[in-house]
């Protein structure tokens, strides 16, 4: 395993202040890196070799400390301050316990590197992570990583490289193969043998009609889809199975995270209900109101 340390010079242009220590992956040269706003960083090298372990399927939990620590510093990035939001990206990193949550700090360190061999680096970094959960919560970004790392190849004067990874890219279909079991959360007072069906209006833009009829296979997730759902019963989740195909939901899929961490879907096709779940983690009013707030000022359109 490597460390890298950072820090940023003082107005005498001399000493250096450290303000972090990361775990760098396995492979990364001993030299000099490089991240935006002037933070210099070093890479020193240790005996110990990292080491990957088997995953478990990815679990999206936006409570999970490295996912805050990732919407920290998109946040960061919003704000146009790329210094706080790598600082936050590399702690992600340090702070990371699986392969999970490696991939997804991974993702975000990559982006922020300015030389083209240590994007390179973490790009590669990200997508040994995918590859070790390789489920349909990582296979949407699996395109879009090769695409990246086929760039960098080309940059760095590999053309053997980058056509290997472009046809890489090439090769994924965006037909998802979760087998479930399947969510949907609403306040519709419904019984088994019913069907959901495209058409309705949209929880969050009431003008808007629906084409497509959505589920998720993480019951936590479809308890919060309840829980913001129109009407005044009480909170439901039926357990539903696909009449038809269905796809990785756009309006989420590769947007803030990558991949599909929350493994959200939909279909044009009816869902039929088969049953109704009765535990999933609720959320406080106080989470339900900050949810609001962010439903109500999110920006952009519907995809449809």
């Amino acid at each position: 395993m490597k460390r890298l340390f950072g820090g940023r010079r003082n107005n005498d242009g001399n000493r250096k202040l450290t303000i972090w220590a990361i775990s760098l992956p396995n492979g990364t040269n001993s030299r000099r890196g490089n991240v935006p706003m002037g933070i210099s960083v070093f890479l020193r090298n240790t005996p110990e070799d990292f080491e990957l372990t088997t995953s478990k399927s990815m679990q999206f939990d936006p409570n999970n400390n490295v996912v805050k620590l990732c919407l920290q510093g998109m946040r960061m990035e919003g704000k146009g301050k790329p210094e706080e939001a790598v600082g936050l990206f590399l702690q992600a990193w340090n702070e990371s316990t699986d392969d999970a949550e490696k991939f997804i700090a991974a993702h975000y360190v990559a982006r922020h590197q300015n030389i083209v061999s240590d994007k390179l680096q973490w790009l590669e970094t990200a997508l040994q992570f995918a590859l070790k959960i390789n489920d349909d919560t990582v296979t949407s970004a699996f395109p879009s990583l090769y695409s990246n790392i086929a760039k960098c190849y080309e940059d760095l004067g590999d053309p053997d490289n980058a056509k290997k990874n472009s046809a890489l890219a090439a090769s994924f279909h965006e037909q998802p193969s979760d087998k479930g079991p399947f969510y949907h959360g609403t306040k519709a007072d419904l019984q088994i043998g019913d069907v959901l069906t495209a058409g309705g209006g949209s929880n969050y833009k009431p003008e808007l009609q629906m084409n497509h009829i959505y589920f998720t296979a993480l019951v936590n997730g479809a308890g919060l889809a309840a829980a913001l759902a129109k009407g005044d019963g009480r909170e439901r989740v039926y357990i539903v199975e696909p009449t038809g195909s269905f796809e990785n939901d756009p309006n989420v899929t590769d947007k803030k995270f990558p991949g599909n961490p929350t493994r959200s879907y939909r279909s044009r096709a009816p869902l039929k209900i088969v049953g109704e779940a009765a535990d999933w983690a609720r959320q406080t009013p106080g989470e339900l109101r900050q949810w609001r707030e962010k439903l109500a000022a999110a920006k952009g359109d519907i995809i449809n």
